[in-house]
């Protein structure tokens, strides 16, 4: 199955992400219950069904998929006391990817990266506990949900001009930048997402519309 395949290809099982972080799965799921660790990205069930010379034979199991970038998290969280310090270090890490883009060009003046900041790398720290980052970015770390966000903001103050106003050299340009940072760091996504995902959307549509 193409799903299969790509999860396959672009993730860790839990058993994988155990073997690379050196830890076992008790310690992971208290990790995650002290809310400092995500939880998967995707979660797999399925029912199989054998038939051999020794007969039928059915299996039912679920296996969890987590974003590769995961492992280095884990390794980092040892020397952390709790939720906070690994909150901090989100943070930290988030704030300091926005500062190097502000410094390439790369920058908005939506609130949420302003004077809304404290409050937005919170909702984000929320995401990243759900993993739901770890699905829509490549390595599901902060400094690429910080490029991302960035990079989505971007884009939709940029086309929801009018279409009929032609964009300046410098929207042209922002926008070309903020198309290629959202595809650095946006994952492929999953078969049956990728109509519905914001690398078509934001993308590949606005590759096609703006000609970029």
């Amino acid at each position: 199955m193409e799903l299969i395949r790509y999860l396959s290809d672009c993730f860790f099982t839990e058993e994988q992400l155990l073997a690379v972080s050196g830890i076992d799965a008790d310690e992971l799921a208290a990790l995650q219950q002290r809310a400092m660790m995500p939880r998967p990205s995707y979660r797999l069930r399925l029912d199989v069904s054998c038939d051999s010379f020794f007969g039928m034979h059915q299996e039912h199991t679920q296996l969890d998929y987590y974003a590769k970038g995961y492992a280095s998290w884990i390794g980092l969280l040892h020397s952390l006391g709790g939720e906070g310090e690994a909150f901090r270090v989100f943070a930290e890490r988030y704030r300091g990817r926005l500062a190097q883009l502000k410094a390439a060009g790369l920058c908005t003046d939506n609130p949420k990266l302003g004077a809304g900041l404290d409050q937005h790398l919170r909702e984000e720290w929320r995401h990243f506990l759900d993993g739901t980052y770890g699905l829509c970015t490549k390595t599901g770390l902060p400094e690429e949900i910080a490029s991302k966000e960035l990079a989505t903001m971007i884009i939709r103050e940029i086309i929801g001009k009018p279409l009929e106003q032609l964009l300046s050299t410098r929207d042209r340009i922002c926008l070309t930048l903020a198309v290629d940072l959202l595809d650095t760091a946006s994952s492929q996504f999953a078969p049956h997402e990728r109509e519905r995902s914001s690398r078509h959307s934001l993308i590949d549509e606005v590759r096609k519309t703006y000609q970029l």
